[in-house]
């Protein structure tokens, strides 16, 4: 054991010695080293507090006591596979299942959200006898939308990552995200939604023309690379309606924003209506708050398909007690703190906040969520509604500075994200939306705000430079 902690500086050096490049650091510039964590809150080496507007992975508060106690517990008495019988497996699966519609009740665990929705791709193509996926995007020339994990299967269908790699597949096919605030149909269009299934409509037709076979329209509930996009209700209603008369099934992500985030419901997915259900829900990040969970949930009619090949599904960790234990516990805290009421509360008060800034600063074009999942897209011009990423990058440096924790996505890393724990209150919501009309007040007279953009910008050149002049001089390449 370590007598003393290593300095940032020492953390920083080994890490950059030791850990690939490719594992990127939020503000890598000057990145912050996180300590220790308290609900919405996490702290740096030197106590310094910094309120977490992004981690939506500890859903309920980080290091919740009745999470940190059901693990412990259930650690002291157990921890092994799933193929001895549990009752934490079955009560598990039983809970989840009340809070779904009734025709998903098959349920797979496993650790990550990547290896759900792996299962989900699999489960869908066993199904229908089908290899092709539909998914979403803003357009070709967009590096920020459709992300599904990192696997090398789901990199196949998510544009954000397959269009820096080798390309789009055969098999893959890419509709537009139902934007209606910079997608192909705004929000001035007299039907947005059939305009928009039309697309995927339109892809089917074109793809069997070619002798392809749709084996799942395959989106995020809400998607959050993109930009925190809100599709129009009913969207998946009529793109489902394409898809599965196409033989194919509609999968909805929900691993960035189920379990409550939205508020008016438990899942993002019901947004879109009482009438629209899914084939197959994936589940992760929030359902273990900061533990490896996932989920897969489906229909017995696709579950036995994928059980008729006589190939066993067997995951090593997947459905563990302790994992189990600690699901369990999350959804007692959302119930009994009464977490999805809190974040239609404090969601619709950080949004009127947001939407008086928008009123006050040009700069923001549109802020749009629901409950605690809430983008603001920054803009150049009303007009063109060009994105403003290097102010936006300016503006999340800032706002680390005064000890927020905030990031960026969108198809121009233009769109401010507030996903945070779901203990996040009215007066977090104060101060965050007052450092920002702080900063932005501040940064409008004098052009302020553009000459530190373009400074931002040198530094991260600078810095650049040095650290390659640097690896040059000691050797390395």
């Amino acid at each position: 054991m370590r007598p003393e902690p290593r300095s940032r500086d020492e953390t920083l050096a080994l890490r950059r010695r030791l850990v690939g490049s490719s594992c990127k650091l939020f503000f890598s510039n000057d990145p912050v080293k996180i300590v220790k964590a308290k609900g919405q809150y996490m702290y740096d080496e030197n106590g310094r507090q910094y309120l977490d507007c992004i981690n939506n992975v500890a859903h309920v508060g980080h290091c919740h006591p009745a999470i940190v106690k059901a693990a412990h517990e259930q650690s002291q008495l157990l921890n092994t596979n799933s193929r001895y019988l549990h009752d934490n497996l079955v009560d598990y699966a039983e809970r989840l299942s009340k809070t779904l519609p009734g025709k998903l009740c098959t349920f797979y665990f496993l650790n990550s959200g990547s290896e759900a929705n792996d299962l989900a791709l699999r489960l869908a193509r066993q199904y229908t006898k089908h290899e092709d996926v539909i998914v979403l995007d803003h357009s070709a020339n967009c590096f920020l939308s459709a992300y599904h994990g990192h696997l090398t299967s789901l990199i196949d269908i998510s544009p954000y990552k397959f269009r820096n790699l080798e390309g789009q597949k055969e098999w893959v096919h890419v509709a537009p995200v139902p934007d209606t605030y910079r997608g192909i149909y705004r929000e001035d269009h007299e039907d947005s939604v059939t305009a928009y299934a039309n697309e995927v409509k339109n892809i089917i037709e074109q793809a069997q023309k070619r002798g392809r076979k749709i084996a799942a329209f395959f989106a995020e509930s809400l998607p959050s690379v993109g930009g925190q996009i809100i599709p129009p209700a009913g969207y998946f209603q009529k793109a489902a309606e394409h898809v599965r008369k196409a033989g194919g099934i509609f999968i909805a992500d929900e691993i960035q924003v189920g379990f409550g985030r939205v508020g008016k419901h438990f899942w993002a997915f019901q947004l879109q209506g009482e009438d629209f259900v899914p084939d197959i829900v994936t589940m992760g990040k929030p359902i273990g708050n900061g533990h490896p969970i996932a989920c897969v949930a489906t229909t017995t009619e696709i579950a036995e398909a994928f059980a008729a090949t006589g190939v066993e599904y067997f995951n090593t960790f997947g459905g563990n007690p302790v994992s189990c234990a600690i699901g369990l516990a999350v959804l007692d805290v959302i119930e009994k703190e009464h977490l999805q009421a809190h974040a239609t509360e404090v969601g619709n008060f950080l949004t009127e906040l947001l939407k008086e800034q928008k009123m006050k600063h040009p700069i923001i074009g549109d802020v749009r969520g629901s409950g605690l999942f809430i983008g603001v897209d920054l803009i150049k011009d009303q007009a063109e509604r060009t994105p403003a990423t290097a102010e936006a990058e300016y503006l999340v440096t800032r706002l680390k500075e005064e000890y927020i924790l905030l990031s960026t996505d969108g198809p121009g890393r233009n769109v401010l994200k507030f996903k945070p724990p779901m203990c996040f209150n009215k007066e977090d919501a104060r101060f965050v939306v007052g450092t920002i009309d702080k900063l932005l007040t501040g940064s409008t007279n004098k052009n302020c705000l553009k000459e530190c953009c373009c400074w931002t910008a040198l530094k991260s050149m600078l810095s650049l430079r040095f650290r390659g002049a640097k690896r040059a001089k000691d050797g390395r390449h």
